[in-house]
């Protein structure tokens, strides 16, 4: 065998466990939620019927839909903005070399290396109405609500317990793309007489923002996939008022054993994923330093 073609085979062999993953984990499950959405398949009997498009049909003619996208647009919203947000302010005060500096980077990050499940437990206990929460609330003569049996607060809950579980790794990222910034860039600006928020947003903002680009990616496809937290936390409720997307595929599928409708509705939720994807990265040439 030929120098090259040794290369070629060891470049192959190198890529094989990945292509294996994408067929057997992505490309597979896709081809088979697109078979089954377009059939009506009784679990019980194993007995499958083809319908054509007449799951697609029912997306249209769902009530509970329209609340469901809409509850799955404030929390996505709200993750995504507090998460990148907080990540970044984080980062900007960690960046400071000041005592302690590495305890508290730790304590932040922490949260990210804990199972979803047990961090959302713990939560879930400290927002009932009895809960930690509301009893440091009541030493400052303030009456806690019932947060997740009311509609705002328990979407409000289930936001707060994803943004401070996930804005560590965030956070981390943005670190390391702060510390990446030449800080001759920094001492010249300052000379020039431009003051902290000039250099914020004329320095270090296009510097970092590829990392911000990423980030971004990350948090919303993770907020559009969030399940544990609402599974634990309010199963969806009060009513549907925390029902995301990914909850209502996994209550019609697997609940109300709708196999069909529940894939067509996974579909509808990769769908927003890749569209989502794709629209920040083309606009990534007109906000992303490096870019043309």
């Amino acid at each position: 065998m030929s120098s090259r073609r040794r290369d070629a085979l060891a470049g192959y062999l190198f890529i094989a466990p990945q292509v294996v993953g994408v067929v057997v984990f992505v490309l597979v499950p896709v081809g088979l939620a697109i078979y089954y959405s377009l059939n009506d398949w009784n679990i019980f009997t194993g007995e499958m019927t083809f319908n054509g498009g007449a799951h697609y049909s029912e997306l249209a003619a769902d009530p509970q839909l329209p609340r469901v996208l809409g509850s799955t647009a404030v929390f996505a919203g709200g993750v995504v903005v507090l998460n990148l947000t907080l990540g970044l302010l984080l980062a900007v005060l960690l960046n400071r070399r000041l005592p302690g500096v590495t305890v508290f980077r730790t304590i932040f990050f922490s949260p990210v290396v804990v199972s979803v499940v047990a961090w959302t437990l713990v939560w879930g206990f400290l927002l009932q109405d009895n809960g930690g929460v509301n009893g440091l609330l009541e030493v400052v003569g303030i009456d806690g609500p019932n947060w997740l049996v009311q509609g705002p607060t328990a979407m409000g809950g289930v936001v707060f317990t994803q943004v401070i579980r996930s804005v560590g790794i965030n956070m981390v990222l943005f670190l390391a793309a702060l510390q990446g910034v030449p800080g001759q860039l920094y001492e010249a600006a300052r000379i020039d007489g431009a003051s902290s928020w000039t250099i914020f947003v004329r320095i270090t903002l296009p510097l970092i923002s590829p990392t911000l680009l990423l980030t971004g990616i990350i948090t919303i496809v993770g907020a559009l996939q969030a399940f544990a937290q609402i599974a634990v936390l309010t199963q969806g409720g009060p009513g549907i008022s925390t029902t995301v997307l990914v909850y209502y595929v996994f209550q019609t599928a697997f609940e109300f054993n709708d196999i069909g409708y529940g894939s067509a509705l996974a579909l509808v939720l990769l769908s927003f994923v890749l569209i989502l994807t794709m629209v920040q990265w083309q606009l990534r040439r007109k906000w992303v330093f490096h870019e043309s």
